[in-house]
């Protein structure tokens, strides 16, 4: 029975989720970002996502492919990596935002041991960046 119940504690613990914020100094004027687009990502909806949260609060976000566009004071740089068990889901991802090269903020979630048997690894992506996006940029409506 000790042993059931450790090995219980070890599967409940391998499923947390960890996110990590260092968040926007809201005396920060950012009306804009320009989101680096990552080609290996392949996680479709990650940059809707993005995009969704910077316009949900008043955060204009476009998306570039290649050089940074003269008018883009603030770059998003990202990374999502995708898991599998039973059909892929969101399993990490990072977002910094810098200034002309500067770190202003960002944001790491990550679902430790790869979700386990936690039934919400399968959530989608909105469902798992949206509190990281508003927790990101906390100082602005």
């Amino acid at each position: 029975m000790k042993y059931a119940m450790a090995a219980l504690s070890v599967l409940a613990l391998a499923a947390c989720t960890s996110v990590k914020v260092k968040p926007v100094d809201s005396s920060v004027a950012m009306k804009h970002v320009c989101i680096h687009k990552n080609p290996a990502v392949i996680v479709d909806d990650f940059v809707m996502v993005m995009q969704d949260g910077f316009q949900r609060h008043g955060i204009a976000a476009e998306v570039y492919d290649r050089d940074v566009p003269a008018s883009c004071e603030y770059v998003v740089d990202y990374t999502a990596l995708r898991s599998w068990d039973f059909k892929p889901y969101l399993s990490h991802a990072e977002i910094r935002i810098t200034e002309h090269g500067r770190l202003v903020a960002s944001a790491t979630y990550h679902l430790n041991g790869k979700g386990g048997f936690d039934m919400g690894k399968w959530r989608g992506t909105k469902a798992k960046m949206d509190p990281v996006m508003d927790e990101l940029l906390v100082g602005f409506h």
